[in-house]
């Protein structure tokens, strides 16, 4: 498969997956369940999508460099492309959305930590909303035939 297609596929499923569970998911199980529950529930969807989200990082890294590497040999650009910083701003998000703030969110739900539950939250959720945002960008540029 072309790297250029896999990699737009990759970042729409990456996208949808967000779109899914901030949108429709997590908000459904806060609809239906004790509170409690729903943020276990939550949670738990969240850390499967900061695991997939690795994997796909890891996906679209190759291709896009793949595709920036072609581009640039063609006379189209650098190997240092948007798209590769768009890539690595949705890692960013993961890593430090998941990995970093949801210790520190564990922390504060004890109270404990210097940071209130709710402003962690605020971030995180700021943090999932931009990748989902950039993702879709991202699939949206590499549907574009290279100029």
């Amino acid at each position: 498969m072309d790297p250029r297609r896999l990699a737009a596929v990759a970042a729409a499923l990456w996208a949808g997956l967000i779109v899914g569970i901030g949108l429709i998911a997590a908000p459904a199980a806060f609809a239906v369940l004790q509170r409690s529950v729903a943020g276990a529930v939550a949670g738990r969807m969240f850390t499967h999508e900061a695991y997939v989200g690795l994997a796909f990082s890891a996906l679209l890294l190759w291709a896009v460099r793949r595709v920036a590497r072609s581009d640039a040999a063609a006379g189209r650009g650098s190997q240092l492309s948007l798209s590769l910083v768009l890539v690595l701003v949705a890692l960013f998000c993961t890593v430090f959305g998941h990995f970093g703030l949801q210790p520190m969110m564990a922390t504060a739900r004890a109270g404990e930590g210097a940071w209130s539950f709710a402003a962690l939250h605020g971030v995180s959720a700021a943090l999932f909303g931009l990748k989902g945002l950039v993702l879709v960008v991202l699939a949206w540029r590499l549907t574009r035939p290279p100029a």
